[in-house]
């Protein structure tokens, strides 16, 4: 695969956007999260507490009916949507009007953790894609249905794709050793630039590229391959969104706060126990941290 030019290589993530002293909820942006299954009501949960802590003013959680109620009592600090669901407990195709009403008040969308990967789900998704005009962090499940429905991402508003390997390679029928290879690098950008997309490909040293920026991520360890990890990156970056960064930096920084918060979580208890949660835990210690080394190296620069 040859490229028509090498992408910019960004060495760094941006600064924290300061919150004035006068803000209120509304200041910094409204997520909606889709997500969440019949025994998958974690992921919702995981994803829109993540996007709290990403700093979103108010975050609201859609799933489907039966799940609510559970999804409502594990985070009580956002609000939940019930939306129609199929026997099997997924969110149905007729649900699509109310996910587009709860939509049109949102700065941002997750979509896709914990959804479930059958046709129906996946024409839900297609659709809802194709008929907003909405920042999108399309993950996990929600990535199925670009398999039946390519052309879904083509869209006037950006669209962030946070597979891991094994999904990106099924994305393009391709092995997982193949991704995982010394093309890593150009493929994804290769991928982005021909689909018009942002691409957070997970791993080790994630990548965010959009075709013509490429940004190789340094935090994170081993101790994050765990399950609902991906989910906490997706809701952290869509709440990044809803702030209103640009979404290369929203991605960018979510990544990076994403394995910084990974790492402080390591320090304190270890590789072998860490869970998503223990991200959840200490996301507020990586912003902070991360907002004195950006101070920090500020001051440097305008010093020297």
């Amino acid at each position: 695969m040859t490229l028509p030019m090498s992408p910019e290589l960004i060495t760094a993530p941006v600064p924290l956007p300061s919150r004035p002293a006068d803000a209120h909820k509304g200041t910094f942006g409204h997520v909606l999260v889709i997500a969440g299954s019949r025994g998958m009501s974690g992921a919702a949960v995981l994803c829109g507490t993540a996007a709290l802590r990403g700093g979103a003013g108010t975050v609201t959680i859609a799933v489907p009916e039966e799940i609510q109620p559970t999804v409502a009592a594990g985070q009580p600090c956002a609000t939940t949507a019930a939306l129609p669901q199929t026997a099997a407990g997924q969110v149905a195709l007729h649900a699509l009007p109310a996910a587009l009403v709860q939509a049109k008040r949102a700065d941002a969308l997750a979509i896709g953790p914990g959804l479930g990967r059958t046709t129906a789900v996946g024409a839900f998704v297609a659709r809802l894609l194709q008929q907003t005009n909405v920042p999108v962090v399309l993950d996990a499940d929600g990535l199925f249905a670009l398999i039946a429905h390519p052309r879904c991402v083509e869209r006037s508003a950006p669209t962030i794709l946070t597979p891991h390997p094994g999904e990106f390679a099924r994305l393009l029928d391709i092995q997982t050793a193949d991704v995982q290879g010394a093309n890593r690098q150009m493929l994804a950008v290769e991928i982005a630039r021909r689909s018009n997309v942002l691409l957070v490909l997970k791993g080790a040293g994630t990548l965010v590229t959009d075709g013509r920026k490429l940004y190789v991520n340094r935090t994170g360890n081993p101790g994050m391959a765990t399950g609902g990890s991906g989910d906490v990156l997706t809701g952290l970056i869509a709440a990044l969104l809803g702030q209103g960064l640009e979404p290369f930096a929203a991605a960018q920084l979510g990544v990076h706060l994403h394995g910084l918060a990974g790492d402080l979580a390591r320090d304190d208890l270890g590789e072998h126990g860490l869970i998503a949660t223990d991200l959840l835990a200490y996301l507020p210690k990586a912003f902070a941290k991360y907002r004195l080394q950006s101070s920090s190296t500020a001051t440097h620069q305008g010093g020297s």
